[in-house]
């Protein structure tokens, strides 16, 4: 028997950095997992824990970077992290850290606080660090970003088969639950992402997705999807790789004339389940796709 591909780490660590600016606070919330992977066959065939750096290490590792190094953003701490795990530790030769952030709003209320938050009720944002050594690969990312237009989406032309049953439309609600990550050009011995300013990265690409949505005439959600990862590309010159995963989130009009109503494109039942899932990736000319088909568990 042969050892396969293997990594060790620690999961979910959740920390969360207060920065204290007089009486103004400001808060970063992450949850991190760091995965490392390397000269590690000695502990898996014969029990022998010498090149193993403790998960419990990994564990202090982030916490004591969100003190030393602060949290600028979810890229920047993440290569923080993946550089000191690759360059301390010689059995180490990659390490992948995988960060979500949970974003807080200042509640604005008169006589409020400058140190009082509510948590955002927004999307997750995402970012995955794999750093050997020598070449990066950053992907930046988000999940769970709700978005809905009322109109201006239709859907017909369709296959029919003697399974069929959905009625063709002309107008009708599209709404999904944006889950995307797309990939950062440079994989040379520093990343380019050394002078990216990740915030700014971040919410430019959101507002890409956002605007293309709103500003597309949809035939289907897949045209939709195809629109909105093409802006990205077409707009953001350091990206090179974006896959998208939307579900359609459908809204079935209700029939109320058993009750002697109309209902002209009013009333709607949500159904959370079945859905469709469309899912694709949208590349730069020449670029080859790097990002995992599968974003379950990215």
């Amino acid at each position: 028997m042969t050892l396969g591909q293997n990594q060790y780490g620690k999961a979910q660590n959740h920390v969360v950095r207060i920065v204290r600016d007089g009486i103004t606070h400001h808060i970063k919330d992450l949850t991190v997992s760091v995965a490392l992977s390397g000269d590690m066959a000695d502990v898996h065939l014969r029990g022998c824990n010498a090149k193993v750096l403790t998960t419990d290490a990994t564990k202090n590792t982030v916490f004591a970077f969100a003190k030393e190094h602060g949290v600028e953003s979810a890229e920047r701490f993440g290569m923080h992290l993946a550089r000191h795990f690759v360059a301390s530790q010689e059995a180490v030769t990659s390490a992948r850290v995988r960060i979500e952030e949970h974003a807080w709003e200042r509640i604005e209320a008169p006589g409020g606080k400058p140190h009082s938050f509510v948590r955002a009720g927004r999307e997750t944002r995402t970012a995955q660090i794999t750093h050997d050594g020598e070449g990066w690969q950053i992907l930046s990312g988000l999940k769970d970003l709700v978005v809905l237009n009322s109109t201006d989406s239709e859907f017909r032309g369709y296959v029919q088969d003697r399974y069929t049953t959905l009625p063709e439309t002309t107008d009708r609600i599209l709404a999904t639950e944006v889950n995307a990550r797309w990939r950062h050009t440079g994989t040379g011995g520093e990343p380019r992402g050394e002078a990216v300013r990740w915030d700014h990265s971040y919410a430019t690409v959101r507002d890409h997705l956002l605007h293309a949505f709103a500003e597309t005439y949809s035939r289907s959600l897949q045209e939709t999807l195809y629109a909105m990862g093409s802006r990205v590309i077409d707009r953001c010159p350091g990206i090179d790789e974006i896959r998208l995963s939307l579900p359609n989130k459908h809204h079935f009009l209700v029939d109320l004339t058993p009750f002697g109503l109309e209902n002209d494109n009013e009333v709607y039942h949500a159904a959370d389940r079945p859905y469709g899932l469309i899912e694709a990736t949208v590349l730069r000319d020449g670029a080859e796709a790097a990002i995992p088909v599968d974003l379950t568990n990215l």
